[in-house]
């Protein structure tokens, strides 16, 4: 039953409101992080276009055989998958718990009052918006698992090979901020949405460090700003710890992160009913379809410093003798 009563100790008057634990809901979407394309029920491409030097010495008669450079067209698939919320409750649950909330009408036709409905579809939207945000960020799929309803960001980057991955041995997150900072392209330095995505808890081990610092010396009773060398720092609920990702991002085509959903609301489109019609139960259900991928994997730059990291640094390979300082010629 979705209604579970604990440690109950109705004496017959409590508060006339009922009480919700607190979420944090989607804050890639809320904090306009990314993209969000709606209208797409089935399958819909991002197109990239990339453009190679071009610049040569002049020539008085050009042919066509000193061109140079050339445009490079690519997609990026966003594929919404099918997921759902569906949970059963008894009305009558409430006849013993709180009196302002208890059914109204004969026990044939007896249902909540609207404010106890209202308090359901918003807690159920609240938590639905709290787990899609956690799957957009670390989501994988596969066909079978509740879990598994769709891939995150985290996921398709991971997939892209032209991500830059950076390596950095300290536990010191100024360190491993410095590490970042100095893989990032220089084109996109100064763009004006260029973050750095990292989690809550990552950005207090950088406050504290920052306070502690000698000279710094910052006030203990106050955050530090959430920014490093000019670059704004984004904390995301849902982002795991000791994951540092710098990209462009933005709620328009102008960033690097997009997800791809059925309607922009969904997921605070509820249904409610009874669940059959002798069955003293009704049920509350939520349809989604939703996807998320990158744009430009040479637009990512992420530090991964987990016990087991999705990120792993491609080994350079050596060149021919390199090892043996021999040359091929020489032999092994």
């Amino acid at each position: 039953m979705a209604i579970v009563v604990r440690n109950t100790n109705y004496s017959g008057e409590v508060l006339e409101n009922i009480l919700a634990v607190a979420t944090t809901g989607n804050e890639l979407v809320s904090k306009g992080l990314i993209m969000v394309i709606p209208g797409v029920e089935k399958e819909i491409s991002v197109p990239r276009l990339r453009a190679g030097k071009m610049l040569q010495k002049r020539k008085e008669d050009p042919q066509k055989a000193d061109a140079k450079g050339e445009f490079e067209y690519s997609e990026k698939k966003l594929d919404p998958e099918d997921f759902m919320a569906f949970t059963v409750f008894n009305p009558r649950t409430f006849e013993d718990i709180w009196r302002p909330f208890q059914p109204k009408g004969n026990l044939v036709f007896s249902e909540l009052p609207p404010e106890v409905q209202n308090k359901l579809l918003e807690t159920m939207s609240k938590q639905v918006q709290f787990e899609l945000g956690w799957h957009y960020i670390n989501g994988v799929y596969a066909k079978e698992g509740d879990d598994n309803l769709m891939n995150g960001i985290l996921t398709q980057a991971a997939k892209d090979e032209d991500c830059i991955i950076v390596k950095c041995a300290s536990k010191s997150m100024i360190d491993r901020l410095y590490a970042v900072l100095d893989s990032i392209p220089e084109a996109m330095l100064e763009h004006p949405n260029l973050r750095i995505l990292m989690s809550k808890k990552d950005f207090l081990k950088y406050d504290k460090e920052l306070t502690e610092r000698e000279h710094k010396n910052s006030d203990e009773t106050r955050i530090n700003e959430k920014t490093f060398k000019g670059i704004k720092i984004e904390t995301v609920s849902s982002w795991p710890s000791d994951v540092l990702l710098a990209t462009l991002c933005s709620p328009d085509a102008d960033g690097n992160l997009f997800a791809a959903v059925n309607l922009q609301d969904d997921e605070s489109v509820i249904q409610i009913d009874k669940l059959s019609n002798a069955s003293e139960l009704y049920f509350l259900k939520l349809l989604m379809k939703a996807d998320t991928n990158i744009g430009f994997g040479e637009e990512i730059v992420v530090f991964d410093g987990r016990e087991n990291p999705v990120f792993k640094p491609v080994p350079a390979i050596p060149d021919e003798g390199q090892e043996t300082g021999k040359t091929p010629e020489e032999g092994v």
